[in-house]
């Protein structure tokens, strides 16, 4: 059994865990760091996905680093280009010799007595047990399962003679062409699917249960061109990025509290892009409000265009069971298909489904409360990346990363050893951590941890809000508590040639705000 000791685990080598690693690196240079990934290469969810089409459903300028502008001309950009953009920032920084791959993390056991995590991964390439101790671990793992997607249990599926896929899992021999697909789904990998698929495809049906709202956005952002032609690179990514940000605020917001202006705003847009009489309310109106669920984009109004053509249909209505040849509907309509994509969503997944465990007692996730996003009530010395729901998941994950360097350096600062965050206040109310309408939550409610009613235990789903409290507001907060290890279980958990005098052992203190 391997075993080694670093300053900070990471967990997951995707989007975040690399922006993270980078992060760590540069404003904590003498903090060892690894990243254990359970898959065999660098990548995470834009390594994973690989069906036709496959890109982002938010704009390059938020869903790319802070600190790396992205120079591609797609603002939304797809699967392949955003990987290569995640494997050059690790190349570049050195992260990529600093992964441990085929390394899935299965528990994580803090000890109070020894101020240190102890890691169990298990090696997906030879069954071989590995154990790591961290002084802090950092969850980079995303919230979804990777290995499992989310296909319900549809009547008679068993006896239907074509092939079943599912996104997440699909085959790179698949031969559609000429062939009748059907994709059951209307969320972002349906409506990115079905354009992509019916240039070669006999004809592709969009089988959903109820519409989504889809919008089309450019492909490539003016503005983010002209403003590239007076401005150094980055300057002009950051003002590009600010613009998207403050825009996406401001659609998200006016969403929020003019729903029906919104909705007519949207039915307009589709009335402009579909064909003459379509019908708009049956396929294209929800009964929820605009970002009640996150809108779908498509580039240029592809998805609207194979409509037009005439090589794509959508069709609203639940399945009553499969047949040998397709599908029947309750409606009695019948769907032939040679092929169908289950485009049913994912199974939520905290963690990387590792177990945690707190001084040999084992944490509930349900149990705990999320504080400022990124760290679990009572949980020492560990943080986890989820992004926001309303707007790219980077912008976030980069915020994340940001105050853990910022909490690290300053226990570094004051000697101490261990942080916890710890909540006082009878008045917080816990309430579901995710407070989003989409079918994945609502069935994964249960495992989730919550959060708090109000600040900081109250998940932010504001950027320019948390670039105030995140970036510059004080790690010292009256809720987050220190502590001060003994010079013996320092020994114990130091690796070689890190023997740095330290501040004097002492309980978990919460220190005036600074």
């Amino acid at each position: 059994m391997d075993s080694q000791h670093v300053d900070v685990l990471i967990v997951g080598a995707g989007l975040s865990g690399i922006g993270a690693a980078h992060e760590l690196q540069e404003r904590c240079p003498g903090k060892s760091i690894l990243l254990l990934e359970a898959r065999e290469v660098i990548g995470g969810t834009w390594d994973l996905f690989r069906y036709p089409g496959v890109r982002s459903d938010s704009d390059m300028y938020t869903l790319g680093y802070r600190f790396r502008p992205w120079t591609g001309e797609k603002s939304l950009a797809d699967g392949p280009a955003i990987l290569q953009y995640i494997r050059d920032t690790a190349a570049e920084a050195g992260i990529d010799k600093k992964i441990r791959f085929n390394h899935k993390v299965v528990r994580a056991e803090w000890s109070s007595e020894e101020g240190r995590w102890t890691v169990s991964a298990t090696r997906t390439d030879t069954g071989e047990a590995v154990r790591f101790t961290a002084g802090f671990v950092y969850n980079c793992s995303g919230y979804y399962r990777y290995d499992a997607g989310y296909t319900p249990d549809f009547p008679g599926i068993d006896g239907f003679e074509g092939q079943v896929i599912h996104p997440q899992r699909w085959p790179e021999s698949l031969d559609y062409r000429g062939k009748r697909v059907l994709v059951i789904g209307s969320g972002a990998t349906a409506v990115t699917l079905v354009p992509s698929m019916a240039d070669e495809a006999a004809h592709v049906t969009m089988l959903q249960r109820s519409p989504t709202y889809v919008v089309t956005v450019p492909g490539r952002d003016p503005i983010a061109a002209a403003v590239r032609r007076y401005l150094p690179e980055p300057a002009a990514y950051a003002v590009t990025r600010w613009k998207n940000v403050l825009l996406s605020a401001y659609i998200y917001q006016y969403s929020q509290r003019r729903p029906e202006k919104m909705k007519a705003f949207i039915r307009k847009m589709l009335v402009r892009q579909l064909p003459e009489g379509y019908d708009v309310d049956t396929h294209f109106n929800p009964r929820y409000n605009p970002w009640d669920q996150r809108l779908c984009a498509v580039p240029d109004g592809d998805l609207f265009k194979s409509i037009g053509s005439g090589k794509v249909s959508v069709v609203t209505d639940t399945i009553e069971t499969f047949t040998k040849t397709g599908v029947r509907l309750h409606s009695g309509q019948e769907l032939e298909a040679d092929i169908v994509v289950t485009a049913t969503g994912f199974t939520l997944q905290m963690m990387g489904g590792a177990e945690l465990v707190v001084d040999g007692e084992p944490v509930r996730l349900s149990q705990k409360m999320t504080y400022k996003g990124m760290m679990l009530s009572d949980v020492p010395n560990s943080a986890f990346t989820i992004g926001y729901t309303n707007s790219s998941w980077t912008l976030k994950a980069d915020l994340v990363a940001e105050y853990v360097c910022r909490l690290l350096n300053h226990m570094d600062a004051n000697g101490y050893d261990v942080c916890v965050a710890h909540n006082d206040d009878p008045s917080v109310k816990q309430t579901p951590l995710l407070d989003f309408g989409a079918g994945y939550v609502k069935r994964s409610v249960e495992e989730l941890p919550t959060q708090g009613s109000k600040w900081p235990w109250k998940l932010g789903m504001n950027y320019p809000v948390d670039v105030v409290t995140l970036r510059h507001g004080s790690v010292v907060d009256g809720v987050m508590q220190f502590r001060k290890t003994s010079k013996a279980t320092r020994s114990a958990a130091r690796r070689p040639g890190r023997d740095e005098p330290r501040a004097a052992p002492g309980p978990l203190r919460t220190p005036a705000r600074s």
